[in-house]
Parts: structure tokens; C-alpha cells; sequence
């Protein structure tokens, strides 16, 4: 039990966070009613630089961090904002709603990499005949600040370091999808998490 109290954070222990998450403004873009779980030791749980600020803490350790786009979901990125034929989409389409897919492969006589995860692309507008879609995270281009709180800290099992997340946490990795299904040439049919945002810290 003893051990159990002591116990740091290092390489392939299971962490339950608390975190909040702001912009550089400190206004709240999420501040999740349960704690976040991840395996720790550069599984992609959460980011980088999150990951070494905890690393050889213990249940308790709280701590604030702020961190530039380039640690966190990356800069804007203009060429990934397209205009799509609505037919493509299926209906209700909303303002919001998330797709999944590799767009331009087709047209462009591009080889699509299986192994490449496709993107998520958000829809900012739609018009009689045209949909505008954004390919980049939500979050992308802003600094962000994060507290966090250890909240409760355990080794993993052989089952979920082979499989390199926490159990019942599959597809978890920065907010974004994971990578089980193969990229396509085409928008997917099926709509990824309508009318919210993925969990960010993971």
C-alpha cells in the first residue's frame, strides 16, 4: 500500500489527470468533469511537454504550463480549409459536424498512404451547392495554457503497454483520431463526433 502511495510517474505507469485547459486570454476552453488517464513514457498519451513537466511526480503535484502551437496542435495551416460539392455529404448537414478523409488523393492522382491518418475536417459553412471544410484541429495556431493535478497514479499492465494506451481509452492521442482506420480518397459516410470537440489533453 505503502508503495502503491509513493509511486512516481515515470515510463509505463497509468496516470489519472485533472486538467483545465485555457487560451493566452485565460479564458476556459475546457475543463473536463473527470480526469483524463494516459500511459506515460512517450506513447502519445498527451503532449510532450506535458509529459516531461510530470515525469517523476506523484499523486498531488499540480502544476500550470503554457504551450506555444508548435507544442501543441500545430499552426494554421490555409491550404487545409476546401470547398467540397455538397452531394458529397450526406443530410442533415450542419455547421460543426466532423468528417473523416483524405480529399484531394483522388483528383489529384495522389497515392494514398494506408499507414497516414486521415484527416478530421470540421464544416465552418455550408451553402446551397458547396461545403467549406477545415482540416485543421480546432485548437491549431493558439498558445494554450494547461493546470494539471496527478490524481491517481498506477503501473500498467503488460496488455496495456503492448497495445500503448490505458485500458478503455483506445484512440486517445492529442484530440485527434486514432490511426486504426485506413486512409480514404474519399469523405467517409460517417460523421466523427457531431456537434462537440475530442477530448484535447489526449
Amino acid at each position: 500500500m505503502l508503495n502503491e502511495l509513493r509511486m512516481k510517474i515515470e515510463k509505463n505507469t497509468v496516470v489519472s489527470l485533472r486538467y483545465k485547459l485555457t487560451d493566452a486570454q485565460n479564458n476556459i476552453i475546457e475543463e473536463p468533469d473527470s480526469p483524463m488517464v494516459y500511459l506515460h513514457g512517450g506513447y502519445e498519451g498527451t503532449f510532450p511537454k506535458i509529459e516531461t513537466l510530470l515525469d517523476g511526480q506523484d499523486v498531488g503535484y499540480e502544476a500550470s504550463i503554457q504551450l506555444e502551437p508548435s507544442e501543441a496542435f500545430g499552426e494554421y495551416d490555409p491550404e487545409l480549409l476546401k470547398i467540397e460539392p455538397r452531394a458529397r455529404f450526406p443530410e442533415p448537414l450542419e455547421v460543426g459536424m466532423q468528417f473523416e478523409g483524405v480529399p484531394d488523393a483522388e483528383e489529384e492522382g495522389e497515392s494514398v498512404d494506408v499507414d497516414d491518418e486521415p484527416l478530421i475536417y470540421t464544416v465552418t459553412d455550408v451553402a446551397d451547392s458547396q461545403v467549406v471544410l477545415d482540416g485543421n484541429h480546432p485548437l491549431a495556431g493558439m498558445a494554450l495554457r494547461f493546470w494539471v493535478q496527478v490524481e491517481d497514479i498506477r503501473a500498467a499492465t503488460d496488455e496495456e503497454i503492448e497495445n500503448r494506451h490505458p485500458e478503455g481509452s483506445e484512440g486517445f492521442a492529442f484530440g485527434m483520431p486514432d490511426d486504426s482506420d485506413e486512409g480514404d480518397d474519399e469523405f467517409t459516410d460517417k460523421v466523427v463526433n457531431p456537434g462537440g470537440s475530442s477530448p484535447t489533453l489526449h
